[in-house]
């Protein structure tokens, strides 16, 4: 009884890794959705400059490229927090600070890239129509990267929490 006792609270909980795994499927789930979104959403806009000029298709593929980078956040947060759990040590301390990882790196990958999308989409079509626009299209864009870089830094301090509970006592 004194070994429960001296252990932290939630420590070799069977439903910790529960927690887990949900932040895993959280960062890449909601990652890559926003991803499809500012790639489907910019591929719109550049489709529909494309037609009046084609000769700027390739320089305005850069939205669907930042874009792309969000999923790779998303999977870069995924790696990490499966690393991270094991069924002899994880506690409960561990699958909450996991969950909110995931959400963090998921759900800002999200915003980024709905963010991503609509200056995507628009930021293409002025550019097509006066070709001044490029750069501070291009400004736009990293500031909403930014965003989904921002839940990525934060997801990797809340990876590294740990409540130690250390292997469970025979």
């Amino acid at each position: 009884m004194l070994l429960l006792l001296e252990a932290a609270p939630g420590c070799w909980d069977p439903n910790a890794s529960f927690f887990g795994f949900m932040g895993i499927t959280a960062a890449i789930v909601f990652a890559n959705l926003g991803a499809a979104y500012g790639t489907a959403k910019s591929g719109v806009g550049i489709a529909s400059m494309g037609v009046a000029h084609p000769d700027l298709v390739m320089r305005n593929m850069i939205p669907v490229v930042m874009a792309g980078v969000l999923g790779i956040y998303g999977l870069i947060v995924a790696v990490i927090l499966n690393g991270k759990i094991d069924a002899k040590t994880y506690g409960l301390f561990d699958g909450y600070a996991h969950l909110a990882a995931g959400l963090s790196c998921g759900l800002s990958g999200l915003g980024a890239g709905m963010a991503i999308g609509i200056v995507g989409d628009s930021g293409t079509r002025a550019n097509g129509q006066e070709k001044q626009l490029f750069v501070g299209m291009i400004l736009i864009l990293i500031f909403a990267e930014a965003l989904g870089l921002y839940g990525l830094i934060v997801a990797i301090v809340l990876s590294q929490a740990s409540a130690e509970c250390g292997n469970q006592p025979a």
